[in-house]
Order: structure tokens, then C-alpha cells, then sequence
């Protein structure tokens, strides 16, 4: 399978060199570049069977890596769906104007955590708003910066309960409109207003077009159900960013083809570019060192645990058991076995598909010791 790896190889070292002005970018190419490879080091098996060897190597573990953090994703899932309120949620999409990209580009970590936290604030003002809610929902956010063809757009997805915790925290106060969560050409004039005051505080309101806070913001919403679905595609793309393996079709004469499906016709279209021009598009996705891709908000929050707890009670509901710490060991790859004892994972050789691999040492450094030798 073509992978993002091969596409920063063909691209050449000194191509890289220069698109990866940034700490945060040099580190997710060096790390996509080792990832799973002898440099980090990992375990070594044999097939009781035939003999062959069978090498796990480590993952590099970089949140930008397309090919790690899936264990991660499916507990994080685990633990989100737990939390979810048994009500209708709404997915809420902020994205910010085309004359805000360059600031954005450039001042990372501020435009971020502005866009996440205005929006935020934004639906909190109006869901306090007893024509609309009244209460305190429970709000998850997660930023996103590309478009399916790898395009530069910052935007962020909240998924929002439809209906709140009151301020008492006595009653729960769903939606006042079954249409509707809140209005959104209010909702994004208040957005607007706060990344305007945001940018004010930053020092960087002079360097946006003084137009773009005369023009109407994109602001969408719409239901999510049970809200299940959507976090399943935020989860998607949480530890990792912009494009998966699966898409990448073709690396050919130093051109790559990729995929992707139309928002607007829902057709699958297809993107050739040079090697070089792929990499500077995934690289202008990789987040600052530090810098949180996901918040929560309200009764989401670390802090609202106790009125989350009130929300399930009034909702006549409990919290649902189905985060089982054990269900996702069993998940676990023959890499993460237990290499101290020697525990053999019941892995069947893919050679023979006969055999049963034995677990024989560790790799570090191009390196390792076997325990037990097979006939060749």
C-alpha cells in the first residue's frame, strides 16, 4: 500500500528541508519517516512451524502520523460515547473567512484557540438565552484544517446536546425549537464579534481586511441524533490529520494521485499533484507542539462532571458501561505483548498460516537477542 511515507521520500530530503519551516513540521516528517521501521526498534517473532520471522516495529506515536494512534482513537471513542446524554445532539460548524487564512497561517496557536473558544462562547451565549435553551449544554469541539482535497480551512466541529442543565441544576430544559437549536445568523454575528475582540486583544486585528466584518460568517448546524455518528467522524481524524492511507492511489514519475468524495456532488474525484506540492499541502495541517485539537465545554467539561452526573440522573439514565478497559487489550498487536516473559501472542505465521508465532527478542537500534532459534 502507497503510504505518506514513501510520498516525503520521493519528494527528497532537501524538498522537505525547505517546506518544513516549522519545529512542529520537521518533527511529523521525521517521524512519519521512522514510523514503524527498524530505527524505532520493536519485536521480532518466529513461526514454530517454518521458521520464518516475523518483525513488529514501533510506531512513532506523532499525532500527525496517518499510520498510528488507532487504539488511542478507539478508546477515546469508548470514552466519549459513554459520556453522551440520552437526547438529540446537533453537529455546529464554525469556519472562518477567507481573509482570516493568512493571519490564521501565520499565528497558529492564537487564531486556533481563538476559533475554538469564540465558537464556544458563541453557543453558550445563546443557548443560555431562555428563548432558545436556557440551560447548559454539554459541548465537544475539535478543530479541523483542511478540506478533503488537503486545501487550507480552518474550521471546527462542535457537537452539541439539544438541551441543557439549568442554572439551578434542578431541571433539565431541552431546546425550545424542535427545528432548531439556536439561531445561526445570530450565532454568527456573535462569532464574528468574538474573533473581531479576540484578534483586538492579540494585537492582530490590523492585519484582517476591515471588509470581512461587514460580511455575513458561515456558521451550520444540523442534527446529529443520538450523536454517535459524529463523533465517530471526528474520532476519525483526532489523532491523526488531513488524509488517510486508503486514499492515496498512485505514486508515479513523481506525481501523486489521491482521492476524495465532493461535499457538494457526493462524487469520488481525483487530485494529481507533484510530490513535493503534496507534501506542502499536508504539512500546512500539522498542529504547533502543545497545542489541544480537541476541547469540551459546559456539562463536557473536566469540571461540569458533577452537573453531567445530575443531567444523567434527571435524563433517567446511567452512565453506560460499555468503556471496557479489557475489551480494548484484546485489541492489542503481538508488538505491544508482553516481550519481559516472553508471553506468546496467538498470532498465526502469515507465511504458513500454519505455525504459531513465538515471541524470540527485541529490537533496538538494528539490534536484538532471540531466545530460541528455528530451522531455516
Amino acid at each position: 500500500m502507497l503510504e505518506v511515507a514513501d510520498i516525503v521520500r520521493a519528494a527528497g530530503p532537501e524538498v522537505c528541508e525547505r517546506l518544513a519551516a516549522l519545529p512542529s513540521q520537521q518533527r511529523a516528517l521525521q517521524a512519519i519517516l521512522q514510523c514503524r521501521t527498524p530505527a524505532l526498534g520493536g519485536q521480532v517473532y518466529g513461526c514454530e512451524q517454518c521458521g520464518a520471522l516475523h518483525y513488529s516495529y514501533h510506531s512513532c506515536g506523532n499525532r500527525h502520523c496517518p499510520k498510528c494512534h488507532g487504539q488511542r482513537t478507539e478508546r477515546w471513542l469508548q470514552e466519549q460515547r459513554a459520556r453522551l446524554l440520552p437526547c438529540p445532539y446537533y453537529l455546529v460548524t464554525f469556519t472562518l473567512p477567507a481573509q482570516l487564512r493568512p493571519v490564521a497561517r501565520c499565528q497558529q496557536k492564537i487564531v486556533y484557540s481563538l476559533l475554538l473558544g469564540a465558537a464556544a462562547r458563541s453557543l453558550q451565549k445563546l443557548c443560555a438565552d431562555p428563548r432558545w435553551m436556557g440551560g447548559q449544554p454539554s459541548v465537544t469541539g475539535v478543530l479541523h484544517t483542511w478540506t478533503r482535497a488537503l486545501l487550507y480551512h480552518p474550521h471546527a466541529h462542535f457537537l452539541v446536546s439539544a438541551g441543557g442543565l439549568s442554572q439551578d441544576g434542578q431541571t433539565w430544559l431541552p431546546a425550545k425549537n424542535p427545528a432548531f437549536l439556536v439561531p445561526v445568523q445570530a450565532l454568527s454575528k456573535i462569532f464574528r464579534a468574538k474573533i473581531r475582540d479576540g484578534l483586538r486583544a492579540a494585537g492582530l486585528l490590523h492585519q484582517v481586511p476591515a471588509q470581512v466584518w461587514h460580511q455575513p460568517w458561515v456558521v451550520h448546524a444540523q442534527h446529529a441524533g443520538s450523536g454517535d455518528k459524529v463523533l465517530e467522524y471526528l474520532g476519525r481524524y483526532l489523532f491523526r490529520i488531513a488524509i488517510s492511507q486508503s486514499r492515496l492511489e498512485s505514486l508515479e514519475h513523481g506525481q501523486v494521485t489521491f482521492r476524495y468524495r465532493d461535499n457538494q456532488s457526493q462524487q469520488i474525484k481525483r487530485v494529481r499533484l507533484p510530490a513535493a506540492q503534496f507534501v506542502q499541502r499536508f504539512l500546512q495541517h500539522v498542529l504547533p507542539q502543545g497545542l489541544p485539537k480537541v476541547r469540551h465545554y459546559g456539562l463536557a467539561a473536566s469540571a461540569g462532571q458533577d452537573r453531567h452526573a445530575i443531567a444523567l440522573a434527571l435524563l433517567s439514565t446511567a452512565p453506560s458501561s460499555a468503556s471496557d478497559a479489557s475489551a480494548l487489550q484484546a485489541k492489542s498487536l503481538p508488538a505491544q505483548a508482553d516481550a519481559a516473559t516472553g508471553t506468546a501472542p496467538a498470532w498465526l505465521c502469515p507465511h504458513c498460516r500454519i505455525g504459531r508465532l513465538v515471541w524470540l527478542g527485541t529490537i533496538r537500534g538494528g539490534r536484538f537477542w532471540p531466545r530460541r532459534k528455528f530451522p531455516p
